[in-house]
Protein backbone atom coordinates (compact mmCIF):
# COMPACT_ATOMS: atom_id res chain seq x y z
CA UNK A 1 0.00 0.00 0.00
CA UNK A 2 0.89 3.57 -0.99
CA UNK A 3 0.44 6.75 1.00
CA UNK A 4 1.65 8.77 -1.18
CA UNK A 5 -0.41 10.95 -3.71
CA UNK A 6 -0.01 10.25 -6.96
CA UNK A 7 -0.16 13.76 -8.91
CA UNK A 8 0.78 13.93 -13.14
CA UNK A 9 -0.82 17.46 -14.02
CA UNK A 10 1.18 20.17 -12.65
CA UNK A 11 0.19 23.84 -11.72
CA UNK A 12 1.40 25.34 -14.69
CA UNK A 13 -0.68 22.39 -16.87
CA UNK A 14 2.41 20.46 -17.69
CA UNK A 15 2.79 16.78 -16.97
CA UNK A 16 5.73 15.45 -14.44
CA UNK A 17 8.34 14.15 -15.94
CA UNK A 18 8.36 10.37 -16.84
CA UNK A 19 4.43 10.12 -15.68
CA UNK A 20 2.78 11.10 -18.63
CA UNK A 21 0.90 8.28 -19.73
CA UNK A 22 0.93 9.38 -23.72
CA UNK A 23 -2.57 8.90 -24.88
CA UNK A 24 -3.01 9.74 -28.32
CA UNK A 25 -4.82 13.26 -28.63
CA UNK A 26 -7.57 12.19 -29.89
CA UNK A 27 -8.20 10.03 -26.65
CA UNK A 28 -6.98 13.87 -24.75
CA UNK A 29 -9.70 15.13 -26.88
CA UNK A 30 -12.77 13.04 -26.33
CA UNK A 31 -11.78 12.88 -22.69
CA UNK A 32 -11.91 16.37 -21.99
CA UNK A 33 -15.31 16.91 -24.05
CA UNK A 34 -16.51 13.94 -21.90
CA UNK A 35 -15.94 16.07 -18.71
CA UNK A 36 -17.49 19.41 -19.86
CA UNK A 37 -20.56 17.60 -21.65
CA UNK A 38 -20.73 15.70 -18.01
CA UNK A 39 -20.91 19.15 -16.25
CA UNK A 40 -23.26 20.66 -18.89
CA UNK A 41 -25.95 18.02 -18.37
CA UNK A 42 -25.41 17.72 -14.62
CA UNK A 43 -26.43 21.50 -14.41
CA UNK A 44 -29.12 21.32 -17.23
CA UNK A 45 -30.84 18.10 -14.78
CA UNK A 46 -30.66 20.30 -11.75
CA UNK A 47 -32.42 23.15 -13.32
CA UNK A 48 -34.76 20.89 -14.26
CA UNK A 49 -35.33 19.70 -10.60
CA UNK A 50 -35.38 23.24 -9.68
CA UNK A 51 -38.41 23.51 -12.32
CA UNK A 52 -40.39 21.08 -11.04
CA UNK A 53 -39.62 19.46 -14.02
CA UNK A 54 -37.97 16.12 -12.39
CA UNK A 55 -38.23 14.95 -8.93
CA UNK A 56 -34.62 14.44 -8.02
CA UNK A 57 -30.98 14.81 -8.98
CA UNK A 58 -27.31 14.19 -7.80
CA UNK A 59 -24.61 15.92 -9.62
CA UNK A 60 -20.87 14.70 -10.12
CA UNK A 61 -19.62 18.53 -10.35
CA UNK A 62 -15.84 18.54 -9.20
CA UNK A 63 -15.42 14.84 -9.17
CA UNK A 64 -15.67 13.85 -13.41
CA UNK A 65 -11.94 13.34 -13.36
CA UNK A 66 -12.19 10.92 -10.70
CA UNK A 67 -14.72 8.62 -12.71
CA UNK A 68 -13.98 9.13 -16.38
CA UNK A 69 -10.25 8.72 -15.57
CA UNK A 70 -10.86 5.86 -14.02
CA UNK A 71 -13.86 4.46 -16.39
CA UNK A 72 -11.32 5.41 -19.35
CA UNK A 73 -8.87 2.19 -18.03
CA UNK A 74 -11.76 -0.07 -19.06
CA UNK A 75 -12.31 -2.17 -22.25
CA UNK A 76 -15.43 -2.09 -23.87
CA UNK A 77 -16.48 -5.42 -22.69
CA UNK A 78 -15.79 -5.11 -18.92
CA UNK A 79 -18.67 -3.99 -16.92
CA UNK A 80 -19.91 -1.29 -13.82
CA UNK A 81 -21.35 -1.35 -10.98
CA UNK A 82 -21.52 2.12 -9.88
CA UNK A 83 -22.79 4.28 -6.85
CA UNK A 84 -24.63 7.22 -7.68
CA UNK A 85 -21.94 9.82 -8.92
CA UNK A 86 -20.68 8.89 -12.27
CA UNK A 87 -22.92 10.24 -14.99
CA UNK A 88 -19.80 10.45 -17.16
CA UNK A 89 -19.34 7.01 -17.69
CA UNK A 90 -22.26 6.97 -20.03
CA UNK A 91 -21.14 9.55 -22.30
CA UNK A 92 -17.64 8.53 -22.20
CA UNK A 93 -19.32 4.52 -23.37
CA UNK A 94 -21.78 7.07 -25.70
CA UNK A 95 -24.68 5.89 -24.35
CA UNK A 96 -28.05 7.43 -26.19
CA UNK A 97 -28.75 10.65 -24.55
CA UNK A 98 -32.42 9.64 -24.37
CA UNK A 99 -31.89 6.53 -22.53
CA UNK A 100 -30.57 8.59 -19.93
CA UNK A 101 -32.98 11.48 -20.45
CA UNK A 102 -35.80 9.02 -19.89
CA UNK A 103 -34.89 7.74 -16.95
CA UNK A 104 -34.98 11.27 -15.11
CA UNK A 105 -38.34 11.17 -16.70
CA UNK A 106 -39.85 7.80 -15.20
CA UNK A 107 -41.97 7.23 -18.25
CA UNK A 108 -42.05 4.67 -20.66
CA UNK A 109 -38.92 4.37 -22.76
CA UNK A 110 -37.00 4.53 -19.07
CA UNK A 111 -35.20 1.14 -19.04
CA UNK A 112 -36.49 0.80 -15.53
CA UNK A 113 -39.75 1.36 -16.56
CA UNK A 114 -40.38 4.10 -13.86
CA UNK A 115 -39.17 2.28 -10.89
CA UNK A 116 -35.86 3.78 -9.56
CA UNK A 117 -35.17 7.17 -8.57
CA UNK A 118 -33.64 9.45 -11.19
CA UNK A 119 -29.93 8.65 -11.56
CA UNK A 120 -30.30 5.39 -11.05
CA UNK A 121 -29.51 4.27 -14.71
CA UNK A 122 -29.03 0.93 -15.74
CA UNK A 123 -28.13 0.52 -19.22
CA UNK A 124 -27.18 -3.25 -20.50
CA UNK A 125 -25.85 -1.59 -23.69
CA UNK A 126 -22.86 -0.15 -22.03
CA UNK A 127 -22.35 -2.92 -19.46
CA UNK A 128 -23.81 -0.22 -16.85
CA UNK A 129 -25.63 -2.05 -13.80
CA UNK A 130 -28.20 -0.73 -12.07
CA UNK A 131 -27.01 1.72 -9.70
CA UNK A 132 -28.82 0.95 -5.63
CA UNK A 133 -29.77 3.75 -3.10
CA UNK A 134 -28.68 1.39 -0.57
CA UNK A 135 -25.21 2.35 0.25
CA UNK A 136 -22.07 0.14 -0.49
CA UNK A 137 -24.58 -2.77 -1.96
CA UNK A 138 -22.60 -2.30 -5.04
CA UNK A 139 -19.27 -3.44 -4.03
CA UNK A 140 -20.53 -6.81 -2.86
CA UNK A 141 -22.58 -7.29 -6.45
CA UNK A 142 -19.26 -6.49 -8.36
CA UNK A 143 -17.04 -8.81 -6.26
CA UNK A 144 -19.61 -11.25 -6.95
CA UNK A 145 -19.70 -10.70 -10.89
CA UNK A 146 -16.32 -10.76 -10.99
CA UNK A 147 -15.91 -13.83 -9.28
CA UNK A 148 -18.15 -15.46 -11.36
CA UNK A 149 -16.05 -14.24 -14.48
CA UNK A 150 -12.41 -15.83 -13.43
CA UNK A 151 -14.91 -18.94 -12.47
CA UNK A 152 -16.03 -19.13 -16.41
CA UNK A 153 -12.45 -18.36 -17.15
CA UNK A 154 -13.57 -15.24 -19.17
CA UNK A 155 -10.42 -12.31 -18.80
CA UNK A 156 -13.50 -9.19 -18.07
CA UNK A 157 -12.64 -6.67 -15.37
CA UNK A 158 -15.39 -5.21 -13.21
CA UNK A 159 -15.05 -1.99 -12.01
CA UNK A 160 -16.74 -0.45 -8.70
CA UNK A 161 -17.36 2.77 -6.87
CA UNK A 162 -18.55 3.91 -3.66
CA UNK A 163 -17.50 7.04 -1.61
CA UNK A 164 -16.29 7.81 1.20
CA UNK A 165 -18.87 6.96 3.47
CA UNK A 166 -19.27 4.02 2.24
CA UNK A 167 -16.17 2.57 3.32
CA UNK A 168 -18.35 2.43 6.30
CA UNK A 169 -20.96 0.00 5.42
CA UNK A 170 -21.06 -3.43 5.75
CA UNK A 171 -20.90 -4.52 1.76
CA UNK A 172 -17.40 -2.52 1.80
CA UNK A 173 -16.07 -5.52 4.08
CA UNK A 174 -17.90 -7.59 2.44
CA UNK A 175 -17.28 -7.00 -0.91
CA UNK A 176 -13.64 -6.77 -0.45
CA UNK A 177 -12.95 -9.78 1.64
CA UNK A 178 -14.48 -11.95 -1.06
CA UNK A 179 -12.84 -10.51 -4.03
CA UNK A 180 -9.49 -10.74 -2.11
CA UNK A 181 -10.01 -14.45 -0.65
CA UNK A 182 -11.13 -15.56 -4.54
CA UNK A 183 -8.67 -13.02 -6.18
CA UNK A 184 -11.65 -12.15 -8.53
CA UNK A 185 -10.95 -9.37 -11.25
CA UNK A 186 -12.25 -6.38 -9.59
CA UNK A 187 -10.87 -2.82 -9.25
CA UNK A 188 -12.65 -1.10 -6.07
CA UNK A 189 -12.61 2.80 -7.05
CA UNK A 190 -13.32 4.95 -3.40
CA UNK A 191 -14.39 8.67 -4.63
CA UNK A 192 -12.98 10.29 -1.46
CA UNK A 193 -15.14 14.04 -1.58
CA UNK A 194 -14.33 14.66 1.66
CA UNK A 195 -18.01 14.23 2.54
CA UNK A 196 -20.76 11.74 3.06
CA UNK A 197 -23.85 13.93 2.65
CA UNK A 198 -23.07 16.17 6.02
CA UNK A 199 -20.16 14.05 7.69
CA UNK A 200 -16.72 14.82 7.24
CA UNK A 201 -14.65 12.19 6.31
CA UNK A 202 -12.41 13.32 9.69
CA UNK A 203 -15.26 11.47 11.60
CA UNK A 204 -15.89 8.71 8.91
CA UNK A 205 -12.98 7.05 9.55
CA UNK A 206 -9.32 6.95 11.90
CA UNK A 207 -7.66 5.49 9.26
CA UNK A 208 -4.82 6.99 7.61
CA UNK A 209 -6.42 6.97 4.40
CA UNK A 210 -8.71 4.59 2.50
CA UNK A 211 -6.61 3.03 0.88
CA UNK A 212 -4.91 2.10 4.28
CA UNK A 213 -8.11 -0.27 4.56
CA UNK A 214 -6.51 -2.62 1.41
CA UNK A 215 -3.86 -4.29 3.81
CA UNK A 216 -6.26 -5.88 5.69
CA UNK A 217 -7.84 -7.43 2.89
CA UNK A 218 -4.23 -8.31 1.97
CA UNK A 219 -4.39 -6.59 -1.79
CA UNK A 220 -2.96 -3.33 -3.20
CA UNK A 221 -4.17 0.33 -2.12
CA UNK A 222 -3.19 3.28 -4.14
CA UNK A 223 -3.98 6.77 -3.34
CA UNK A 224 -4.67 9.16 -6.23
CA UNK A 225 -5.42 12.97 -6.92
CA UNK A 226 -8.61 12.39 -8.17
CA UNK A 227 -8.84 15.79 -9.62
CA UNK A 228 -5.89 14.57 -12.14
CA UNK A 229 -7.17 13.04 -14.75
CA UNK A 230 -4.35 11.71 -16.27
CA UNK A 231 -3.33 10.56 -12.58
CA UNK A 232 -6.25 8.79 -12.33
CA UNK A 233 -6.18 7.03 -15.43
CA UNK A 234 -2.38 5.56 -14.61
CA UNK A 235 -3.50 4.39 -11.63
CA UNK A 236 -6.38 2.46 -12.52
CA UNK A 237 -5.01 1.28 -16.13
CA UNK A 238 -2.12 -0.46 -13.85
CA UNK A 239 -5.13 -1.59 -11.56
CA UNK A 240 -7.04 -2.74 -14.62
CA UNK A 241 -4.29 -4.85 -16.21
CA UNK A 242 -3.57 -6.82 -13.04
CA UNK A 243 -6.61 -8.00 -12.57
CA UNK A 244 -7.61 -8.86 -15.71
CA UNK A 245 -3.40 -10.96 -15.64
CA UNK A 246 -4.80 -12.54 -12.33
CA UNK A 247 -3.51 -10.51 -10.41
CA UNK A 248 -6.67 -9.75 -8.08
CA UNK A 249 -8.44 -6.65 -6.56
CA UNK A 250 -7.16 -3.37 -6.49
CA UNK A 251 -8.60 -0.93 -3.75
CA UNK A 252 -7.92 2.43 -5.40
CA UNK A 253 -8.55 5.68 -3.14
CA UNK A 254 -8.99 8.98 -5.67
CA UNK A 255 -8.65 12.14 -3.24
CA UNK A 256 -11.34 14.62 -4.94
CA UNK A 257 -14.14 17.32 -3.85
CA UNK A 258 -17.65 17.14 -4.15
CA UNK A 259 -18.14 20.99 -4.99
CA UNK A 260 -22.08 20.69 -5.01
CA UNK A 261 -24.78 19.72 -2.79
CA UNK A 262 -25.29 15.92 -1.82
CA UNK A 263 -28.19 16.02 -3.71
CA UNK A 264 -31.18 18.80 -5.08
CA UNK A 265 -32.40 17.56 -1.17
CA UNK A 266 -29.48 19.09 0.62
CA UNK A 267 -27.80 22.56 0.93
CA UNK A 268 -24.14 21.83 1.59
CA UNK A 269 -23.84 25.60 2.79
CA UNK A 270 -25.32 24.46 6.04
CA UNK A 271 -22.38 22.48 7.10
CA UNK A 272 -19.56 23.25 4.92
CA UNK A 273 -17.17 25.96 5.26
CA UNK A 274 -16.91 28.27 2.12
CA UNK A 275 -13.15 28.47 2.59
CA UNK A 276 -12.83 24.52 2.06
CA UNK A 277 -14.77 25.30 -1.32
CA UNK A 278 -13.13 28.04 -2.66
CA UNK A 279 -9.47 26.20 -1.77
CA UNK A 280 -10.67 23.01 -3.44
CA UNK A 281 -12.15 25.22 -6.19
CA UNK A 282 -9.19 26.02 -7.22
CA UNK A 283 -7.96 22.54 -8.19
CA UNK A 284 -10.98 22.27 -10.44
CA UNK A 285 -10.42 19.06 -12.60
CA UNK A 286 -11.72 20.40 -15.85
CA UNK A 287 -9.59 23.53 -15.71
CA UNK A 288 -6.66 21.76 -14.84
CA UNK A 289 -6.70 19.29 -17.88
CA UNK A 290 -7.64 22.30 -19.94
CA UNK A 291 -4.11 23.59 -19.25
CA UNK A 292 -2.81 20.31 -19.78
CA UNK A 293 -4.03 20.58 -23.56
CA UNK A 294 -3.80 24.54 -24.15
CA UNK A 295 -0.03 22.90 -23.50
CA UNK A 296 -0.05 20.83 -25.81
CA UNK A 297 -2.15 22.88 -27.92
CA UNK A 298 -5.06 20.69 -28.40
CA UNK A 299 -7.38 23.04 -27.39
CA UNK A 300 -9.05 26.43 -28.00
CA UNK A 301 -11.95 28.32 -27.45
CA UNK A 302 -13.42 28.07 -30.63
CA UNK A 303 -13.85 23.75 -30.20
CA UNK A 304 -14.90 23.73 -26.94
CA UNK A 305 -17.50 26.91 -27.86
CA UNK A 306 -18.44 24.60 -30.81
CA UNK A 307 -19.15 21.06 -29.14
CA UNK A 308 -20.78 22.82 -26.04
CA UNK A 309 -23.44 24.52 -28.47
CA UNK A 310 -24.46 20.95 -30.45
CA UNK A 311 -24.46 19.20 -27.20
CA UNK A 312 -26.57 21.68 -25.25
CA UNK A 313 -29.22 20.97 -28.32
CA UNK A 314 -28.56 17.41 -28.31
CA UNK A 315 -29.77 17.64 -24.53
CA UNK A 316 -32.43 19.80 -24.89
CA UNK A 317 -33.70 17.79 -28.04
CA UNK A 318 -33.98 14.49 -25.66
CA UNK A 319 -35.67 16.74 -22.77
CA UNK A 320 -38.12 17.62 -25.63
CA UNK A 321 -38.54 14.09 -26.32
CA UNK A 322 -39.11 12.66 -22.64
CA UNK A 323 -41.54 15.55 -21.80
CA UNK A 324 -43.93 14.45 -24.30
CA UNK A 325 -43.56 11.00 -23.87
CA UNK A 326 -46.06 8.78 -21.26
CA UNK A 327 -46.12 7.22 -17.98
CA UNK A 328 -44.79 3.22 -18.35
CA UNK A 329 -48.65 1.47 -18.54
CA UNK A 330 -50.03 -0.05 -15.32
CA UNK A 331 -49.37 -3.38 -16.66
CA UNK A 332 -45.27 -3.59 -16.64
CA UNK A 333 -45.84 -3.63 -12.81
CA UNK A 334 -45.89 -6.96 -13.56
CA UNK A 335 -43.18 -7.54 -15.88
CA UNK A 336 -39.95 -8.80 -15.19
CA UNK A 337 -40.87 -9.86 -11.67
CA UNK A 338 -40.56 -13.54 -12.80
CA UNK A 339 -38.81 -14.75 -16.39
CA UNK A 340 -42.58 -17.14 -16.41
CA UNK A 341 -45.18 -15.46 -15.17
CA UNK A 342 -46.76 -17.36 -11.76
CA UNK A 343 -50.69 -18.30 -11.84
CA UNK A 344 -50.85 -15.58 -8.95
CA UNK A 345 -49.38 -12.99 -10.90
CA UNK A 346 -51.50 -13.58 -13.76
CA UNK A 347 -54.54 -13.15 -11.66
CA UNK A 348 -53.15 -9.90 -9.80
CA UNK A 349 -52.59 -8.30 -13.39
CA UNK A 350 -56.44 -9.75 -14.67
CA UNK A 351 -57.61 -7.98 -11.39
CA UNK A 352 -55.97 -4.59 -12.59
CA UNK A 353 -57.20 -4.67 -15.37
CA UNK A 354 -60.76 -5.09 -14.08
CA UNK A 355 -60.15 -1.98 -12.11
CA UNK A 356 -59.12 -0.44 -14.60
CA UNK A 357 -62.25 -0.51 -16.52
CA UNK A 358 -62.85 1.75 -20.07
CA UNK A 359 -58.82 2.28 -19.54
CA UNK A 360 -58.22 -0.61 -19.97
CA UNK A 361 -56.58 -0.71 -23.18
CA UNK A 362 -54.19 1.38 -22.26
CA UNK A 363 -52.33 -1.26 -19.80
CA UNK A 364 -50.97 -3.10 -22.36
CA UNK A 365 -50.39 -6.77 -23.18
CA UNK A 366 -48.81 -9.07 -20.98
CA UNK A 367 -45.55 -10.52 -22.14
CA UNK A 368 -45.40 -14.14 -22.39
Amino acid sequence: MTSKLLTIIEKDGKAAKDKDPNLSDAELKRVYKTMVTTRMMDERALNLQRQGGIGFYLQALGQEASHIGSALAMEDSDWFFPAYRQPGIMLLRGADLDDIVNEWYGNDGDTSKGRQMPVHYSLRSINFVSISSPIGTQLSHAAGAAMAAKIRGDDTVFMTYCGDGGTSSNDFHSGLNFAAVYQSPCVFVVENNQWAISVPTSQQTASESMAAKATAYGIPGVRVDGNDILAVYRVCKEAVDRARKGGGPTLVETVTYRMGSHSSSDDAARYRDEEEYERWKERDPIDRFQKYLAKKKLWSQDWEDEFREQFKQDLQDAIDRARVRPKPAAATLFDDVYMNPTKQLIEQREELLGLEGPEADDIGEFPL
